[in-house]
């Protein structure tokens, strides 16, 4: 196995945002991570096993962070600066949570980025280049 610091999940979650929304958010966005790497094994989930042979599969072997932004446009600026890097991610804007999925792709088609309020983002990538551009953000309490 790598070593278990050298890559980490990371998400930003908006403060502003209730707390149950953003696990919501959260869920999703962290499901949709792990779709769009498209290669779960370079994430190593492993597989735990308790003494009466119960098996706890799909835990990452990497430390997953979460991380509390003061508002919408860091999390704007953390995404653009993911994009920039070619790194790894999945967001959630308040559009994503109007009515059925598809009411949900046709108010996110008809907002301009700009307009969009971020209520967190998900990434997954090497430490040290998240560190770069995240480490402004303190532990979410």
């Amino acid at each position: 196995m790598p070593d278990e610091n050298s890559h980490r999940f990371l998400a930003v979650l908006n403060k502003r945002v209730e707390i149950g929304k953003l696990m919501n958010a959260l869920g999703h966005m962290t499901a949709g991570l792990t779709g769009q790497v498209g290669n779960p094994s370079k994430m190593y989930f492993l597989e735990y096993k308790d003494k009466d042979g119960s098996v706890h599969p799909g835990i990452s072997h990497f430390p997953f962070i979460v991380l509390a932004a003061e508002n919408s446009n860091q999390i704007r600026t953390a995404r653009n600066e993911a994009i920039k890097r070619g790194v790894a991610l999945t967001d959630f804007t308040s559009t994503m949570t109007i009515g059925t999925s598809e009411e949900q792709v046709n108010a996110t088609a008809s907002t301009q980025e700009s307009d969009l309020e971020y209520w967190g983002i998900c990434l997954f990538g090497p430490t040290d280049e998240l560190r770069q551009f995240t480490k402004k953000f303190s532990l979410f309490k």
